[in-house]
Parts: structure tokens; sequence; C-alpha cells
């Protein structure tokens, strides 16, 4: 792992832990690369739970309780998805905060909607709505991956301060 990479986990872990928090991920185009990141951490097991990759929308639903008509409706990349994501980890983790990703890494995949670089990211508190947000990055498919850990665990610290 990178030291911008290494940095950014140390960070998120003293900020889950100085509230008492524990984190919980779920994760598509990243393939766990979020759990990597965080559990590279030593220590990590005092605010890291669990990780669940869910690559195919039949696994975002038997895993993270995702509706079917939310996948079919809005398709597995969208903020209603991602939203559904995060929600669902809460409910089927020991975690006070979790976080989603799902997206269009490419190099094939994208579509006129959702161009390849489009990843969209889901928060989620107990007892809270989730946040969710969209946004587009350039580059290849490690490159795309990567902006989406940097920003779904830099947006984390932000959005929950």
């Amino acid at each position: 792992m990178d030291a911008d990479l290494d940095t950014l986990s140390r960070q998120v872990g003293e900020h889950l832990l100085a509230r008492g928090w524990r984190l919980a991920t779920a994760e598509s185009c990243t393939g766990g690369w979020v759990a990597e990141v965080v559990t590279a951490t030593a220590g990590s097991s005092g605010w890291f739970d669990c990780g669940f990759v869910t690559y195919s929308n039949d696994a975002k639903h038997a895993l993270l309780g995702v509706s079917p008509m939310t996948l079919a409706r809005h398709g597995a990349v969208s903020e209603q998805t991602t939203a559904a994501m995060a929600s669902g980890t809460l409910e089927r983790a020991e975690a006070d905060l979790a976080l989603s990703i799902s997206g269009v890494a490419g190099p094939g995949g994208g579509s006129a909607a959702k161009p390849v670089g489009t990843v969209c990211f889901g928060w989620a508190r107990a007892g809270e709505a989730a946040q969710t947000v969209t946004r587009h990055f350039d580059g290849d498919r490690e490159a795309i991956r990567r902006q989406a850990v940097v920003f779904a665990l830099t947006e984390l610290i932000r959005r929950y301060p």
C-alpha cells in the first residue's frame, strides 16, 4: 500500500476510535479495496468490523438486502442502490458507520448515462438516513478504483465530524 493510502487509513482509524465507532463496508467496483486499505493498518480490529464484496446484483440482494426493484429501476450504479447497500450493511454488521461503493471502472461497461468513471457512494450511520453522491473519475481501471477508495474514506471523515 502506498504512503497516501496508509496515511488516510490511519486518519480514518483515529477518527473512528475517537468517537468509539466501528466501520463496515459494502463494495462493488472497488472489489474490497477499501477493506484492504483499512485492515492494512495495525489495530484496525478496534474500529473495523467487516466488508462485503457484492459485485453481482444477486449478491447485492442476497447479502445486503438490496431490493430487486431498486436494481431493476435504477441499476447497480445508482445512489438508490448505494443507499440500500449502506443501510443493508448496517443491518448485517456490528458497526456504527457503513460506506458503500458501486461504479463503472472500465474499460468497458459504460453507457451514455453512466460512462466509465461513474461511481456512486453511500454512507450510513446507525439511526440516520443514508447519504449518497455520484462522482466521475478519469483514468484507467486502477486509477478510477483508487480515486473511489480515497474519496469514500475522505468523505467518511468529512460527513461524520
